[in-house]
């Protein structure tokens, strides 16, 4: 069952008034972007819909998460928190072709498909684990992250396919981070499919693009 990712209704407004700046893995240089915006947008409507649950969900949400030693963040200290964990998510993860995108007070790793998978494949290749490893370091020092992990397809093939193939790929990142230690309490775990493309699927360029699996951090804040 997917689990109900528990923020503030307006940190996930956030995500679609604040501007997105990424890291390009490649040229190192700090840019905006609509491929970068759009995926921001996509994590932001899965949140909202994650938060969209019964108060009888919510409160059984907030004791498993009690009982796995997952404190709520409050007050103004929740920009600092991520602020540091971004600064150590970006030494982590220089040079590995995933990049490091901060969105308000979420933070979303784009993890490219031909980076971490096979072609049409959903196991994750073992040269990108020691990646997954270097994440999972920086997860564990700050407990009260919660992750959202989404797979993405191009639109290539079938729609049932590719939404079958997103959900595979987001289950093996899931997978591989509870292995290392990430209390799976803490994971939401979501296929999208072709649904939210951030590129065109009309060149092989804009397919690449689309081909990714996101992890978007977003801090556990204790509701009012």
């Amino acid at each position: 069952m997917r689990q109900q990712i528990l923020v503030s209704l307006t940190l996930a407004s956030a995500v679609f008034l604040q501007a997105c700046t990424t890291v390009n893995p490649y040229t190192r240089e700090e840019q905006t972007a609509k491929a970068t915006k759009g995926a921001a947008i996509g994590a932001a409507v899965g949140v909202l819909l994650g938060i969209a649950s019964s108060d009888s969900s919510r409160k059984r949400k907030e004791r498993a998460l009690k009982l796995a030693g997952v404190g709520a963040l409050t007050g103004g200290g929740v920009g600092y928190y991520m602020d540091v964990q971004e600064t150590k998510l970006r030494q982590q993860l220089d040079d590995t072709g995933v990049s490091v995108t901060r969105d308000g007070d979420n933070i979303i790793l784009n993890m490219p498909g031909n980076v971490t998978f096979d072609v049409n494949k959903s196991q994750v290749k073992p040269q990108f684990l020691d990646v997954l490893g270097s994440v999972v370091t920086v997860l564990k020092e700050y407990q009260s992250t919660m992750i959202e992990i989404a797979g993405h397809t191009d639109s290539s093939g079938s729609e049932s396919y590719n939404q079958l193939l997103s959900q595979s790929r987001a289950q093996s990142v899931t997978d591989e981070l509870v292995k290392l230690g990430v209390k799976p309490v803490r994971v939401d775990t979501v296929g999208y499919g072709e649904a939210r493309p951030v590129a065109s699927n009309d060149t092989a360029q804009g397919r690449q693009q689309n081909r990714r699996v996101e992890l978007t951090l977003l801090p556990y804040v204790e509701e009012s």
